[in-house]
């Protein structure tokens, strides 16, 4: 197992800042696979240098439109392919979404993350995702939609909106992926993040962990995040909430160690980019969430619900962040 001596891990991270999009799948394993102590370090040493290693950004994020989408993601309670119970809704009126976004400013959040479940939006309901976007930065909240895959015409409303991130995450692996998705494949994903770049609009992609995939899938799944042509400015990582009627309804959960591990590579391969520690928090210790914000972690989804699954309520997190010193990262906005 390969050794990272104190001495190299200093002068090796504070070259990482300049930013490398030629990672090997060996390099980062290697990485991966070093003592946890000396992974952590290496990664906490290139966070502080980037980031306040204190401040950890509260987002919210809201489903304005739930239950009925037309993929077949296999860890996905909204797929109508499954029998979750889950019924359909219909995209939310344009008050009631900023009226949640003033309550989660007026909680401490700074953005606001909206998600629809459909495989892309119809035209009909872009002048009210575009009211939506517009409404919410008008509170000074930075603004986040996911909405699935998308046309020349939609990234370009997107953008003359004055959206700051599109989500559209690549989940697992190259490899991995058609055992979790077989309605869409990965090509269309790394096409829809490109189209969102070149468009000016921040990405935000990240993975899901604990879907069945192996070691070198979590691995692969970052290098090729971080060897896009510009890192995702914001790279969200999921812990599997098993959810019954899902063909994953059973997956076995992810080992806390290398949960970890995932978050600190995230950090190394991406130095500038948010890490966002995203779904499963209510089953994490708070153990687990304090290696994570110092493996490089520096955003957090709050509010008891994230999207239709349970998330720890404010008042946890509020008294987490207290035990650890943490405060909420000011709006840049």
């Amino acid at each position: 197992m390969p050794t990272i001596a104190a001495s190299e891990t200093t002068s090796q991270s504070q070259t990482e800042t300049k930013l490398r999009h030629d990672w090997t799948n060996e390099e980062a394993r290697a990485l991966y696979d070093a003592p946890f102590n000396d992974l952590l370090f290496r990664a906490h040493v290139i966070h502080r240098q980037n980031f306040n290693p204190n401040h950890v950004q509260k987002c919210k994020l809201l489903s304005i439109k739930t239950g009925g989408c037309a993929e077949d993601c296999g860890y996905c309670n909204q797929s109508a392919h499954h029998n979750t119970g889950l019924k359909a809704s219909k995209l939310m009126q344009v008050e009631r979404v900023l009226q949640g976004a003033r309550e989660a400013r007026d909680a401490g959040a700074t953005r606001y993350c909206m998600g629809a479940a459909w495989r892309e939006p119809k035209e009909r309901d872009m002048d009210t995702i575009v009211a939506m976007i517009e409404g919410v930065r008008a509170l000074g909240m930075e603004t986040c939609m996911t909405l699935g895959m998308l046309s020349p015409k939609d990234v370009s409303r997107l953008h003359d909106a004055g959206l700051d991130y599109y989500n559209h995450n690549i989940d697992t692996s190259e490899r991995y992926y058609p055992e979790v998705i077989k309605t869409r494949n990965f090509k269309d994903r790394l096409e829809t993040l490109a189209n969102i770049r070149e468009a000016g609009i921040n990405v935000c992609s990240g993975g899901i962990l604990g879907l069945g995939e192996e070691k070198q899938d979590r691995v692969d799944m970052l290098v090729t995040l971080a060897n896009l042509e510009e890192h995702p400015q914001s790279v969200p990582i999921n812990m599997l909430i098993p959810i019954e009627g899902t063909p994953l309804e059973n997956a076995k959960p992810v080992d806390t160690i290398e949960f970890v591990r995932a978050i600190a590579l995230a950090r190394i391969l991406m130095p500038l980019s948010d890490i966002r520690l995203s779904a499963g928090r209510s089953d994490m210790s708070d153990e687990m969430q304090a290696l994570c914000f110092f493996a490089g972690a520096n955003s957090i989804f709050v509010g008891d619900t994230l999207l239709t699954a349970d998330n720890p309520d404010e008042d946890k997190d509020d008294i987490l962040f207290g035990k650890l010193g943490i405060e909420p990262t000011p709006p840049n906005i």
